[in-house]
């Protein structure tokens, strides 16, 4: 088969059987018998061709050049070029002399209930797996180390470390980074992170948080704390979902506490459409 037209072959009598008689048990087979001196073979071949690349599989064009395959030829009884036939599940049903019309052609493939298949939708690419962050920090360590002027790679570490939760040494290297890449967003988000890290240092754990909730949701502190597990744990939208209950609940606990923790929440969320979202659900709250 041709990679312009996946769908057309040139068959022989060494592969016959392979080729056409056994694919013909799944997909209908038409054998064009033709030579390079024939007249109508050139108006015939092209327009099977077309209809084979139209059709998208709905079947399958052999060439067989007579010239060449002599043998073949004979054991079809072939008189005259071009001559076609049609094999289906092993067995020739069908053929025709001559150089038939497009029309007539597609006629005679929908009497035979040949018809064009879908075309197949591209497949999704597969998303890479989540790296692992401790690994991902042995191999950041290792670049730093030979690059060591390099601060991009610095930051990548920091934020690599905050994902293990190794709060103080990702600290020490934000707070070295240089004045321009301080104010990176990327630099902002480890910022933002370190804070709710920070917050958690003593906080209840997220269980003994939920029982808390349950017997009082109107307990904005440990919703608050509740919230900040969620974020630190990758959970974005249950975090997300408890700063705006306690905006819903008293905007103004603590001097605007759940506003800014949605703030903050966002820098460190990298879901976009997941950030907009919310964005809208805290304008239409406050405004």
């Amino acid at each position: 088969m041709t990679p312009a037209n996946p769908y057309v072959f040139d068959a022989g009598l060494a592969g016959f059987e392979q080729d056409v008689l056994l694919k013909s048990r799944e997909t209908p087979v038409l054998v064009d018998f033709w030579a390079t001196w024939c007249g109508p073979c050139k108006t015939l071949g092209p327009v099977l061709e077309k209809l084979a690349a139209e059709f998208n599989g709905g079947f399958l064009l052999a060439k067989v050049d007579v010239d060449k395959e002599q043998q073949l030829a004979g054991y079809f009884q072939i008189k005259s070029v071009p001559t076609v036939m049609l094999v289906k599940d092993g067995q020739i049903v069908d053929g025709f002399p001559g150089a038939l019309p497009e029309g007539q052609l597609r006629q005679f493939l929908a009497h035979h209930g040949i018809t064009a298949k879908e075309a197949e939708a591209p497949a999704e690419p597969e998303a890479a797996p989540p790296a692992d962050p401790h690994a991902e920090v042995v191999r950041l360590r290792a670049a730093v180390q030979a690059e060591p002027d390099k601060d991009e790679l610095k930051l990548d570490l920091a934020l690599a470390l905050l994902r293990t939760g190794a709060a103080a040494e990702a600290e020490a290297l934000l707070d070295a980074l240089p004045a321009n890449l301080a104010q990176d967003d990327r630099a902002l988000r480890g910022r933002a992170r370190l804070a709710f890290l920070a917050l958690l240092r003593d906080a209840p754990p997220a269980e003994a948080l939920q029982r808390a909730l349950e017997a009082d949701p109107a307990d904005l502190r440990a919703r608050h704390l509740l919230g900040a597990h969620d974020i630190v744990a990758g959970r974005w939208q249950e975090g997300l979902e408890q700063f705006l209950e306690m905006l819903r609940r008293d905007r103004g606990f603590e001097d605007g506490l759940p506003r800014r923790a949605l703030i903050d929440a966002f820098r460190v969320v990298e879901d976009e459409d997941l950030v907009g979202a919310y964005r809208r659900k805290m304008a239409s709250l406050l405004f």
